[in-house]
């Protein structure tokens, strides 16, 4: 019994800085920002109670064009940048000549700090002597320049490109990783029955990155939910309302506004969306793990 206990109190002593920092890094802000969500908190030196008011304010038909534009931010960003992802790492994959240079060559947008890139957008969506615009006029798709940050429309897109610019890196690195951990003699033995290319693709590559899929998916959808950066030093949200986001408005509302009980319950929401993402998340790669224990 003592060594049993002894072993125990081992335990928590090695486990004693993980839980010290979750209590003071996560647990701790996470519990004040609820509390502050029931208050009228600003620049006012008191502060009052009022119950679910700041909530109340969000669920207004604004807010909810917030929140569909944030899923389908979200959704299309993390699509494209999956698929790209998979196809990038098949071909960086493939035994062709040049194949560490080329995946030195997908690093830049990665290694490249993000405001930095970001602003490099920046001047070549703009529409008086951007690239972008420069490149569409001379080849006769476009009449005259085009404001691509000045339209809602191809402000919410441009925005996504940015994203997807910066985040493809990391996916197809991440999935090149999960393809090289595939045994070859799946592959060989597939060649050897006459398996083509796609087939084998189709047949043994996806079903097998399916968990990384899956893990890798889900980081870059909560990495995108919570993007700032990207939508802020671009359109600040605009024009007109157009690429605000809920943490772009979460932001305004808390910081631009001083009404920090506002933005906190807003923080709030995100955060529960965000948790429903990591239970589906679990959910899925439980059903998953057991799937492959049986």
């Amino acid at each position: 019994m003592s060594v049993q206990r002894s072993t125990v109190i081992f335990a928590w002593i090695l486990l004693l800085p993980a839980l010290l920092y979750v209590a003071v890094i996560v647990a701790y802000p996470l519990v004040d920002t609820f509390i502050l969500s029931f208050t009228d908190a600003s620049l006012k030196k008191t502060t009052k109670w009022v119950g679910w008011i700041n909530y109340e304010k969000i669920f207004n038909a604004t807010f909810a064009e917030v929140i569909i534009r944030t899923f389908v931010w979200t959704f299309f960003s993390v699509s494209i940048k999956m698929i790209i992802g998979v196809f990038g790492a098949s071909m960086l994959n493939a035994a062709v000549p040049g194949r560490a240079l080329f995946r030195v060559l997908t690093m830049p947008p990665w290694i490249v700090p993000m405001a930095i890139g970001i602003f490099m957008w920046g001047w070549m969506y703009n529409g008086q002597f951007g690239m972008i615009s420069g490149v569409l006029q001379r080849v006769g798709f476009a009449d005259g320049p085009i404001a691509f940050l000045a339209q809602g429309s191809t402000a919410f897109w441009a925005t996504i490109i940015t994203d997807v610019w910066i985040g493809v890196p990391l996916v197809t690195l991440y999935m090149l990783a999960a393809m090289q951990s595939i045994p070859q003699d799946l592959y060989e033995a597939a060649w050897t029955d006459g398996a083509g290319r796609f087939y084998r693709f189709r047949r043994i590559t996806v079903p097998l990155l399916i968990p990384s899929l899956i893990t890798m998916s889900m980081l870059s959808l909560i990495a995108t939910f919570n993007s700032f950066d990207i939508i802020w030093i671009l359109t600040r949200g605009g024009p007109s309302g157009e690429t605000t986001t809920m943490i772009i408005d979460t932001y305004r509302t808390a910081i631009g506004s001083n009404k920090y009980g506002e933005g906190a319950a807003r923080a709030v929401l995100i955060c529960i969306f965000l948790s429903i993402f990591c239970l589906a998340y679990f959910r899925v790669t439980s059903r998953l793990s057991s799937g492959e224990n049986r």
